[in-house]
């Protein structure tokens, strides 16, 4: 295993499409979890409105938790496709 590693050897090519295929990944999450979180604002709001009760309560607490859970990986991974770009900037 550590001969395969050790003779791959990556070229610029193949870490722009990796990048480029995990930014459209992380591009698609945020989009999904920030619409949970919408649909969860808004549940919130007409729910407030109507004393709390009956199964779209349970809707809003899966839409909040779903749109958290799909959000921190995204958001995270956001940060590290930028921070690669800038530094294969840097170093052009």
């Amino acid at each position: 295993m550590k001969d395969y590693f050790r003779n791959y050897r990556s070229t610029s090519s193949d870490l722009k499409e990796q990048r480029s295929k995990v930014a459209k990944y992380v591009k698609l999450g945020k989009r999904t979890g920030y619409s949970l979180w919408l649909i969860a604002i808004v549940l919130f709001f007409g729910l407030f409105f109507s004393d709390f009760d009956g199964p779209l309560v349970g809707l809003l607490l899966v839409c909040l938790i779903a749109g958290c859970v799909i959000l921190l990986p995204s958001i995270v991974l956001s940060y590290a496709v930028r921070a690669a770009e800038r530094e294969e900037r840097n170093l052009s």
